[in-house]
């Protein structure tokens, strides 16, 4: 089997090089191959994951050691193909590893020891998950639009000017954001599920009042944002949670419910939740409308996307 890690030499774990050295030492000893592939630009963890499930298949597994945006890359590099995805989680947020190690507080030594990639007996479980296919291309974590959107822009601004910052970037990023009117508009089209009764409707808005909304496959992002706590990774659903327009001083209570995931529809009457299979988002006025996929920005002014069901094989703990 070649294990194919494609590493993001400028994301956040600085134990990298000892890592590495160390996985390196335990593939001398066995029979498997380790490939080594840095990246250099955006959309190399896409083409060059791709290239190897092309040529390899099943014979193959791509390692993801990065963030959530080289996890992006690679999800729509191995989409509807026989190679799995195995994440080592060496960014700064690791959204989409919280939900698939099921802790906000990853152990990296941990997931590499329980994968068995420094003792030689690698192992590990295959389980089909689904993606967010959207405008033709994949979404893997979440999609969301509105107040979140914009502090993970300005963030990433400040995060420019100031690297030494790190994910702190995008907590000072908040202020400027809560500091104008939380009130925002948006058009969409949701074709929904009820879960108790297996019952599907559809649910529309032409010019919803909104502060953020969110579209998710998992459950964290941001960086310590959890809207759906509750997903189920391969049930062809996605959990939505779409917050009203707000005054600042409402807003201030719910941060943290929105945080630790207890914010919903029961213990808010600003909060609404769906599942959902597909659905339309756009804009009002037919402008470009920012939106942030997997922490990655984009401004189509509208939007169709629908459940990829069972889209990508990724490896799980034993």
């Amino acid at each position: 089997m070649k294990y194919v890690f494609i590493i993001n030499p400028i994301a956040g774990n600085d134990d990298k090089q000892k890592i590495f050295s160390r996985i390196k030492s335990t593939f001398r000893l066995i029979d498997d191959e380790m490939i080594i592939e840095e990246t250099k630009k955006p959309g190399d963890a896409m083409r060059i994951s791709r290239e190897y499930a092309s040529k390899y298949g099943d014979k193959c597994v791509i390692v993801s050691c990065g963030g959530d945006g080289t996890v992006h890359e690679i999800a729509n590099g191995l989409a509807s193909t026989d190679t799995p995805l195995m994440i080592l989680p060496l960014g700064t947020g690791n959204d989409f590893a919280k939900k698939v190690y099921g802790t906000n507080k990853i152990n990296v030594e941990n997931v590499i020891k329980a994968f068995g990639l420094y003792s030689g007996k690698i192992k590990y479980d295959i389980m089909p998950i689904d993606l967010i296919d959207y405008n033709g291309e994949k979404c893997i974590n979440v999609m969301s639009y509105g107040l979140d959107t914009l502090v993970e822009t300005i963030g990433r601004k400040i995060a420019a000017k100031m690297p030494s910052l790190g994910h702190n970037a995008y907590n000072i990023a908040v202020v400027p954001v809560l500091m104008k009117p939380l009130h925002y508009n948006i058009a969409y089209e949701l074709n929904c599920v009820n879960k108790d009764t297996g019952e599907e409707f559809c649910v529309s808005e032409e010019n919803k009042d909104y502060a953020l909304m969110a579209i998710c496959n998992a459950s964290w992002y941001g960086g310590g944002f959890c809207p759906a706590p509750n997903s189920v990774l391969d049930d062809g659903l996605l959990d939505a949670c779409i917050v009203d327009g707000m005054s600042l001083i409402s807003a201030l209570p719910l941060i943290g419910k929105y945080s630790n995931g207890t914010l919903n529809e029961n213990t808010s009457s600003f909060c609404t939740n769906y599942y959902i299979k597909s659905g339309t988002i756009k804009s009002v006025d037919g402008t470009a409308l920012l939106g942030n996929c997997d922490g990655e920005n984009f401004d189509y002014s509208q939007v169709d996307f629908f459940v990829d069901h069972k889209a990508l094989k990724l490896c799980v703990i034993k």
